[in-house]
């Protein structure tokens, strides 16, 4: 029988504060175990594939244990602090790890599918509640194999469509990012041992299977000898002449997708180089104006309304891909991606329906976004649902480049270098505001002449800015 003391301790979970995100490193704790804690109270600091977050604990009480140090990437639904709450005994409702406790006997195994924990992405994610029980508390590393328990093994020939035991044409159960990895390295899943919660193939596994065959147990005469040459190299660099930085969180999840983006959309980049005299006249003038009082007006804030307009004579600009569904999905909304590099990484929070805001709002709206960005604050929400993008490699002196699309957008613009050149203007060489635009595209669904068109007229817009009210 569960007792008082232990009815009344709580675990918070970690959460799926990213809509589908699997993992999160914990940066900071903020609180210590016999510290009080209230409802609402920020624990800790985290940070996933998108963003770091702050964790408030969803009730009273005093924290009893930390289940991991800051710097460990955690699972969703794996517990990473207990907190002893008062008056628990039976009025607070129990969390999803505390009710098996108290059940009198475990669920055979063909127990509907609503009495065992199910896999992650078959039953929602709430705040302090994971996706799926486990004995497990921290994310397997690289060791010996485990053997998948019976009720894994149960789930995962549920989810491939058997009802008796798992069979050996069963589709293996792992996450996309798994099975691209998988993919990669040339490594069959179905013949792999799985040592993650409910029988998940974890990275590590695939990585163990792609390792050279000395280190498999199958011929330990032979084998045992060469084992301990295989993780040599990791260490034997030399640490006064490399420093070697883990690839995580943000950077990490920035370095899959402009992978996947890359080897996944045909990329076409067109440039343009402009005279933006009148622009940078302009954005002085603008900064005069009453209206622009205390709003960040610079030559981007002129940049983003060109392209929203180009947008809007084109509106065939903004779409995506759909590989699925093999469509072409024309957004009717426009939500803008401006690139921020941080301490953390490259992001591209979005300004959402930005063609409806006037210049004021979206003078604004870029304010609170780089200010956001650049205190480490931008919420995933805010980086999620892009449709165009926009990244200002002029602001460290580069002339253009080359931007890979953000993925699930159909074009990007970078913005170069503005530069005092000498320019034929009125048919005398004067010398004049310049800078060089560069467009790239989804060829599958932009072809030459749209992308074009759009180019032509940001570039058309920014030499003569009088369009932006005979166009807009």
């Amino acid at each position: 029988m569960t007792t008082m003391t232990e009815a009344s301790v709580r675990e918070f979970k970690m959460p799926d504060v990213g809509e589908g995100l699997t993992e999160a490193e914990i940066l900071k704790w903020y609180v210590k175990p016999g510290d009080t804690v209230t409802d609402g109270q920020v624990v800790c600091e985290v940070e996933t594939a998108k963003a770091a977050v702050e964790l408030p604990i969803p009730y009273d009480g005093v924290v009893r244990e930390l289940h991991f140090p800051e710097g460990t990437t955690v699972d969703v639904g794996t517990p990473i602090i207990a907190v002893a709450v008062a008056g628990a005994g039976g009025a607070a409702p129990q969390s999803p790890a505390e009710q098996p406790a108290a059940a009198p006997a475990p669920a055979p195994a063909p127990a509907p599918a609503e009495d065992e924990p199910k896999p992650e992405g078959r039953q929602p994610v709430l705040v302090g509640y994971g996706v799926a029980t486990s004995s497990t508390r921290r994310r397997p590393r690289k060791g010996p194999e485990v053997t998948v328990p019976a009720p894994a093994q149960a789930v995962q020939a549920e989810l491939n469509g058997h009802g008796g035991a798992l069979s050996e044409k069963s589709r293996p159960l792992a996450k996309p990012p798994v099975r691209k990895l998988a993919k990669d390295l040339g490594v069959d899943l179905a013949a792999i041992t799985p040592s993650g919660p409910d029988g998940i193939i974890t990275r590590d596994d695939v990585h163990a299977a792609a390792a050279p065959r000395t280190a498999e147990p199958a011929a330990p005469v032979t084998a045992a000898p060469a084992a301990p040459a295989a993780p040599a190299p990791v260490a034997s660099y030399d640490t006064a002449r490399e420093t070697r930085i883990p690839v995580k969180g943000v950077r990490k999840a920035t370095a899959q997708a402009m992978v996947g983006s890359a080897f996944t959309a045909p990329h076409v980049t067109e440039f343009v180089t402009v005279d933006v005299t009148r622009t940078m006249k302009l954005v002085e003038e603008l900064k005069q104006d009453k209206e622009m009082q205390g709003l960040r007006v610079n030559p981007l804030l002129l940049i983003a309304k060109a392209l929203l307009v180009a947008i809007k004579r084109n509106p065939d600009i903004n779409a995506s891909w759909d590989e699925a569904n093999q469509e072409i999905v024309r957004k009717h909304y426009v939500n803008l991606g401006i690139a921020a590099a941080t301490p953390r990484g490259l992001i591209v929070p979005n300004i959402k329906d930005a063609q409806d805001k006037t210049l004021p709002q979206l003078a604004q709206a870029l304010g609170e976004l780089v200010s956001t960005a650049r205190e480490g604050k931008t919420s995933p929400a805010a980086m999620q649902g892009g449709t165009v993008t926009i990244t200002n490699v002029g602001v460290f002196g580069v002339d253009t480049g080359t931007p890979i699309l953000n993925p699930g957008e159909s074009a990007i613009l970078a913005v170069g270098a503005i530069k005092l050149q000498p320019w034929v203007h009125k048919g005398k060489v004067k010398p004049r505001q310049v800078t060089t635009l560069a467009l790239s595209f989804d060829h599958r669904l932009v072809d030459g002449e749209l992308g074009s068109k759009v180019l032509a007229d940001v570039a058309a817009i920014l030499e003569q800015p009088k369009r932006l009210i005979t166009w807009a």
